[in-house]
């Protein structure tokens, strides 16, 4: 202790200070090293969460003791990687996140009894689009979704009603196609009571228009954005198939397609003579008899017994038949209405250009080769056959060979993406990793800088030390200086007060010998003094 107390006595109070404080920094510096290791790796739970959903989403991991970030001013929530699925299971079985939408489940708060019929009105809107945005919103494509009904109220001896319209508003990943668009619109359609199709307007987070709700269904797309989506879905096809053959990323594919924007309807007419149908048959039958009376013309010869008697006479007859046949024939007759509507394709043209072929020289250079004309003839063959070529309408098709201006990443017959693309790193693991090099760079140059240094000034005073010992050949025992059990900094004025230090113990020791001779010889010692005078005279 007494040692430790004489240490602390020569360091002083700033020296201590300053040591305190670098070793707490170095202390609190490996603490966050270590615990910034030992953390688990963080993923992202949910995003472009709505507040509410947000609040209620905390408030259940705070409950289950569950580690958590909140990102993005609260709309992202990240959680270990781990427990990633177990989480998104159990949240969802409490029906959280809810959307941010409110459905059905309003009535189940409030208090019917002493809600207005406006209120409940109101609630029972609120409900119906939170229902639809939330169905909305489950399709694979659609991230977020807000829907808006116009239902006009129902009035007591009204004729003309106002239909129901709608609004939506969707925030997607990529484009949705126009067969995506109508089943949306259905959807709401067949959801609310006198909602017509055409009567619904979308549109998405870029302000562009999917829908017009105020014209009709079959003109909701308009010709050019159907043509864009035919030439792109052209496009992908048959770059799938050439990148399939040439590599991927070595051809390049543009389709040019000319479309109809006229609507014709056609009616036609056609009689087959050939297939007859009786259709009515009319029959008729004449018969004619005259007899011609002898005598005189009175009442009696009038009489129904005169005639008989003339009859029987056998006086002049006459007799007529008359047969007449009428039948009525009907001819099969077809007729056929046909609605061609606008967009059909009148003309295609692709163009297709593709790179060569690249191989290793003798010298390990990179060597172009252009590809021959037979591959690209069955290349331009494919193409044919996969766009629908059709000569009597004008297609085109043009395959040419030129080299690219990159150059590809790959040559044949090296492996492509090498060790990253062995391990295929996500983005979190490759940020994880830059992290951890980070850290251990930090750490490095902390101890190369602070902790180093101080090690060596602890250090080298005591081999400076013993290598003074060792050359003068006494311990510091001998010398009669204290033992200290740790060195001053290394520096000039604590080097000249070790100096000092040992050539003031080195004097004392020999004065104090000196002494001990005068007090044992007295006499020679006094002889020896009065010498020393007379030389110095």
């Amino acid at each position: 202790m007494n040692g430790l107390i004489e240490l602390f006595t020569k360091l002083g109070p700033a020296r201590i200070a300053a040591m305190g404080a670098v070793t707490l920094a170095l202390v609190g510096f490996f603490a966050l090293v270590a615990m910034r290791v030992s953390q688990p790796a963080m993923g992202v739970l949910y995003s472009d969460l709505a507040p509410e959903d947000s609040s209620a989403i905390v408030r259940e991991l705070e409950t289950r003791a569950v580690r958590f970030e909140l990102r993005d001013d609260g709309r992202s929530i990240a959680a270990p990687k781990s427990d990633i699925p177990r989480l998104r299971m159990d949240l969802a079985g409490k029906g959280m996140p809810a959307g941010g939408s409110v459905g059905y489940e309003i009535f189940d708060k409030g208090d019917s009894f002493s809600a207005t019929s406006f209120v409940q009105g109101v609630n029972a809107l609120r409900a119906l689009e939170g229902e639809l945005a939330r169905t909305i919103r489950s399709l694979s494509r659609v991230q977020s979704a807000r829907v808006h009904l116009v239902l006009p109220e129902r009035r007591l001896f009204e004729r003309d009603r106002e239909p129901p319209r709608a609004s939506i508003a969707l925030k997607v990943a990529g484009d949705l196609d126009a067969g995506q668009v109508r089943a949306i619109r259905h959807l709401v359609a067949s959801a609310v009571d006198g909602l017509k199709p055409d009567r619904i307007s979308i549109v998405d987070e870029r302000g562009r228009l999917l829908a017009d709700g105020a014209q009709g269904d079959s003109a909701a797309i308009a010709l050019d954005e159907k043509q864009v989506a035919y030439e792109r879905r052209l496009r992908a096809q048959v770059e799938e198939l050439v990148a399939s053959v040439v590599g991927q990323g070595r051809a390049r594919i543009q389709v040019a397609a000319e479309l109809d924007a006229n609507r014709v309807q056609q009616t036609s007419e056609t009689f087959d003579p050939e297939s007859r149908v009786v259709r009515s048959t009319q029959s008729r039958n004449e018969n004619q008899a005259t007899t011609e009376a002898g005598g005189q013309v009175t009442v009696g010869n009038e009489l129904p017994a005169a005639q008989n008697g003339a009859q029987a006479q056998g006086g002049p007859r006459d007799a007529s038949a008359k047969t007449e046949e009428v039948i009525n024939y009907e001819i099969s007759k077809t007729t056929r209405t046909e609605v061609v509507e606008g967009g059909r394709v009148k003309r295609l043209s692709v163009a297709v250009l593709v790179d060569g072929v690249y191989a290793k020289g003798n010298g390990g250079e990179t060597v172009y080769q252009p590809r021959p004309q037979q591959e690209l003839d069955r290349i331009a063959a494919l193409v044919r056959s996969s766009m629908g070529f059709d000569a009597k309408r004008g297609d085109q098709v043009e395959v040419v060979n030129l080299r690219f201006a990159e150059a590809p990443v790959a040559v044949e017959g090296a492996p492509e993406g090498g060790l990253l693309a062995s391990l295929a790193p996500t983005r979190d693991d490759i940020m994880r990793a830059i992290e951890l090099v980070v850290l251990a760079g930090l750490t490095l140059i902390v101890v190369l800088v602070v902790v180093r240094p101080m090690v060596r000034t602890i250090l080298a005073p005591l081999a400076a030390r013993a290598d003074r010992l060792a050359a003068g050949g006494a311990a510091p025992d001998q010398l009669g200086g204290p033992s200290p059990t740790l060195a001053l900094p290394e520096s000039e004025t604590g080097k000249m007060m070790e100096i000092a230090r040992v050539n003031g113990a080195v004097q004392a020791k020999s004065i104090e010998k000196i002494g001990d001779i005068v007090r044992e010889n007295p006499t020679a010692t006094a002889t020896i003094v009065r010498q020393w005078i007379h030389e110095g005279a």
